[in-house]
């Protein structure tokens, strides 16, 4: 029994290569981007790739690498059960309805004609998404139709960008008013503006679809669930100042309390329909106080979740005890095997 885990400083990678060596796994490294690298796994049972949405390399092939390997009979983290949606909220859309799963309406449209036919008949404000994207980079309230007009027009014309330059800068500001950004991280923005990062440059632009959810207001934050396996963590955000988004906010409650445990129960029934081994949900709340999914993702920002105290596990009790949640992944993995 061997792990191949494919190292990226800015991953889960670190920490499995850690736990790895203090628990005697065999381990090796592998490169997911060289062309040989079904033969690298020959020796192994396993693989774990943290993949990430901002690599383009990533979005290219990394769902079908991970799909190809399985069909060798290795084991893979994030599995594809847990990956295929991942960073495609239209995808997310179809998967949650198919199971009836509790979230916020979701609407998407293949031609400019149905729409704008759309818009005539609904009402506003709408929140309007691309399909990738995270720390709520390309999501924007649409108040009326003149404005969802226009930008329909523009998701079947000249498409958006996947990174917007002036929108991520002034995040970077509002972060380092709150001490969550240097001035380092603010020049590197900056000049991200006129220089866009590889992902921006190589990905192209996103055209073809408009996809919008509705607007639930009243909502000060959300609730992030992370499941892993059978254990279950999380957080309240509160939202930006002067603004409806709390992904991204920097702004984090870790108080337990804060956090409806009907969030919990509704991670864990998602989580088990969908056979994930890894999955993190964003919690809005409707006007009658009931916990909606906003979103899925396989992947986290993992030092955020550092200072969680602790964690719910398979049968909702609570545990007050320090944990490794990228632990909890190979622990995971390995006894799936």
């Amino acid at each position: 029994m061997k792990i191949a885990i494919h190292q990226n400083e800015h991953s889960f990678s670190i920490r499995w290569i850690g736990y790895c060596i203090k628990q005697n796994i065999p381990y090796k490294i592998v490169n997911c981007y060289e062309s040989d690298i079904i033969e690298q796994l020959s020796d192994c049972s396993f693989l774990m790739w943290h993949f990430h949405h901002l690599d383009y390399r990533d979005a290219i092939f990394a769902k079908q690498l991970v799909f190809a390997i399985e069909q060798k009979g290795i084991k893979v983290f994030p599995d594809f059960h847990t990956c295929w949606h991942f960073d495609d909220k239209v995808g997310q859309k179809y998967l949650l309805e198919s199971i009836g799963a509790p979230m916020v309406k979701s609407y998407v449209f293949y031609s400019k004609e149905d729409a704008l036919k759309w818009v005539n008949s609904t009402s506003f404000p709408k929140v309007f998404k691309l399909r990738g994207g995270a720390g709520a980079s390309n999501v924007s309230l649409i108040n009326n139709k003149n404005s969802a007009g226009k930008i329909i027009k523009k998701a079947f014309g000249k498409g958006f960008s996947q990174y917007n330059g002036w929108g991520s800068f002034n995040n970077k500001i509002r972060l380092y008013k709150i001490n969550k950004a240097t001035r380092l991280d603010l020049i590197k923005s900056f000049i991200r503006i006129f220089f866009p990062a590889n992902f921006a440059r190589m990905h192209g632009r996103e055209k073809g679809y408009a996809y919008f959810q509705d607007y639930i207001p009243n909502n000060n934050f959300d609730i992030r669930i992370i499941a892993i396996g059978s254990n279950f963590f999380g957080i309240k955000r509160m939202v930006r100042e002067n603004d409806f988004r709390a992904s991204g906010s920097g702004r984090v409650i870790y108080n337990k309390n804060e956090i409806d445990i009907r969030c919990v129960e509704i991670a864990k029934d998602v989580s088990e329909k969908l056979m994930t081994q890894s999955i993190a949900f964003d919690f809005i709340f409707d006007k009658e106080n009931n916990p909606l999914i906003i979103e899925i993702s396989y992947g986290f920002s993992y030092a955020v979740y550092d200072q969680c105290n602790g964690f719910w596990d398979k049968d909702l009790n609570w545990n007050e005890v320090p944990f490794n949640p990228q632990e909890w992944m190979v622990n995971t993995l390995i006894q799936s095997k």
